[in-house]
């Protein structure tokens, strides 16, 4: 008799053990699906959060950016974000493509969740490989001008630059200039210095001609430069102010932010360089002078869409703006600020009329071109 309660007892204590160890497989099972691949993706497309997620990827307190610049403020700007918010910043550095080609590789992996790089055209580049997602923000629309976003909200300007002719100061009248088209005529022949077609900013360049003017006023405009080049493009918009200098051509055209770092350099030679140079702002009685952005957009797998979305805002902010243009001598995308006072002593200008969504969007029609005219 006592065997038998033994024996009973011990079967009723192993089916209660089954059940529970089936009940703790059923956890585990939901926990697994919680972090899976699939539900983290909706998840950040949705921006909705899960305050039981496990990935390591899934941070509260992180944002990771990956970014083609360079400068010390960004950091401090960065650091600053941290200490107001406790997200902590991951900088990835790297050229564009560089990044643009990791993120690729990554795929749905990737633990970037901001892309932030000079020129629309290469955040357009990054946009078209599908890397990029829309940002939705009334924030960042109300700090930003609708033509500085791109088209879809998918990336959004954070500086301006304007690409200006830099004229020696001595051999050019200021009255002889006029517009980046008026470069291509003939009495400029063998004066002109500008970077090669391979730079951005001059595919860029390209890129607004083709829509504001067409396809074939672009190229003639491009076979003008060709023409009337004073060297073989080589080397940075720096190198063309420093050429200008040496005698090697009258004009450069170049952005207006290395010329205004230049002009504060604790470098004496590239000041002495920048003051032997003025300042012109083409196309002011027509269409305005070429203007672009550094930008960032929203990547399209972020794990941290809300940290991203909070930083973009912060980098667009008065505060942050008013940074930007401060140290790197970027004209503010937020119209609240004012521009550095190097930049304000050049004045107001007109700048084109278009959405930059179309820098990226004629870029490769301007590389044709580029191409058909010879232009190295």
């Amino acid at each position: 008799m006592f065997n038998k309660k033994v024996g009973f007892i011990a079967l009723l204590f192993a089916l209660v053990t089954l059940l529970v160890a089936c009940g703790g497989g059923d956890n585990d099972e939901s926990q697994n699906d919680d972090s899976s691949g699939e539900t983290s993706n909706e998840e950040s497309s949705n921006g909705e959060s899960n305050n039981e997620e496990t990935s390591e990827s899934k941070d509260a307190g992180v944002v990771n950016i990956y970014t083609s610049r360079h400068y010390d403020v960004d950091d401090e700007i960065y650091s600053a974000f941290t200490e107001d918010t406790g997200i902590e910043v991951n900088v990835i550095n790297g050229s564009a493509d560089e990044l643009i080609e990791r993120m690729n590789r990554e795929g749905e992996a990737s633990e970037a969740d901001i892309f932030f790089t000079a020129d629309a055209g290469r955040l357009h580049r990054a946009k078209d490989q599908g890397l990029l997602q829309p940002i939705e923000s009334n924030t960042i629309n109300e700090n930003v001008p609708e033509n500085l976003r791109d088209r879809d909200n998918e990336w959004v300007g954070l500086t301006q630059r304007a690409r200006i002719i830099a004229y020696h100061k001595e051999r050019v009248d200021e009255s002889d200039l006029s517009t980046y088209q008026a470069l291509a005529e003939p009495e400029w022949e063998d004066r002109v210095l500008i970077r090669s077609s391979e730079n951005i900013y001059n595919q860029s360049l390209l890129a607004s001609f083709i829509e504001l003017n067409g396809r074939e006023d672009a190229k003639a405009w491009a076979e003008g430069i060709v023409n009337n080049l004073a060297r073989s493009p080589q080397g940075g918009d720096r190198d063309q102010a420093r050429a200008v200098v040496a005698g090697e051509g009258d004009v450069a055209i170049m952005n207006t932010y290395y010329l205004g770092g230049m002009l504060n350099s604790d470098d004496e030679e590239e000041v002495e360089v920048a003051e032997q140079l003025g300042v012109f702002f083409p196309n002011q009685d027509s269409t305005g002078a070429h203007v672009n952005v550094s930008g960032a957009g929203l990547a399209a797998n972020a794990p941290n869409e809300e940290n991203a979305i909070a930083l973009i805002e912060h980098l667009s902010s008065e505060d942050v703006q008013g940074q930007f243009a401060s140290a790197n001598y970027e004209y503010p995308v937020n119209p609240n600020v004012e521009p550095a006072e190097t930049l304000q002593q050049w004045g107001d200008f007109e700048t084109q009329d278009i959405n930059l969504s179309t820098l990226g969007e004629n870029n490769a029609e301007a590389v044709r071109i580029f191409n058909e005219v010879g232009w190295k």
